[in-house]
């Protein structure tokens, strides 16, 4: 049995992006549920792997690690995924492209975020959703002018861009936010659909 354990849950934004990499890199890991739903997270249990009661967790190498950037970070380093070029600028701004997901528009739409601001009542939960994610998946658009048409999107191989906006485009879909205009967008989620790494590591697999 694979002494890699990741503690996930499949909707999971953050959870989603460390099974890509995962799969990328090929290690052999095997998954432990959290359900949210059922306020698994909540338990002593998993307050004692992760004190802010998130997924996901990574047991690797000997080590207990939690922030999903902070584990694609140590897989990057580790496995030679080259998800950022090493020139600083190059990865700044490839960095700042992945954040405009991860760091801005993820968290405000995280369940427990949308659920508080709504009290979890329909439409309002749903409207929420679409108000934050529809612009700033065109934001997202715009900053993809910068580097050519590819495959992915800053290259011919998913760098950390491609991972933190196929879970991101997964909730788009999910809430029904509108993104049809976002063309480069639509070319890179073609291309990450055809990877295998991304097929395993998708919510409903």
């Amino acid at each position: 049995m694979s002494q890699t354990i990741l503690w996930d849950y499949p909707k999971s934004s953050a959870s989603y992006r460390v099974r890509i990499a995962l799969n990328l890199a090929g290690i052999d890991y095997q998954i432990k549920t959290v359900d949210l739903l059922a306020k698994d997270h909540t338990s002593a249990a998993h307050l004692a792997r992760n004190p802010q009661g998130f997924v996901p967790v990574l047991d690797i190498d000997g080590h207990r690690l939690t922030q999903s950037l902070a584990i694609l970070d140590y897989l990057d380093t580790t496995r030679d995924l080259n998800l950022l070029p090493k020139d600083p600028i190059a990865r700044a701004k490839q960095t700042a492209l992945a954040h405009a997901i991860a760091v801005d528009l993820h968290p405000v739409c995280n369940p427990s975020v949308a659920g508080f601001a709504t009290n979890g009542q329909e439409p309002a939960r749903t409207n929420w959703m679409r108000h934050f994610i529809t612009p700033r998946m065109a934001a997202f658009e715009e900053m993809l002018s910068a580097y050519p048409q590819a495959p992915y999107c800053c290259g011919d191989t998913p760098g950390l861009p491609d991972l933190v906006l196929m879970p991101q485009i997964y909730n788009a879909n999910r809430w029904g936010a509108d993104y049809a205009a976002c063309t480069r967008i639509k070319a890179v989620e073609h291309s990450c659909t055809q990877n295998p790494a991304f097929q395993a590591a998708h919510p409903d697999r």
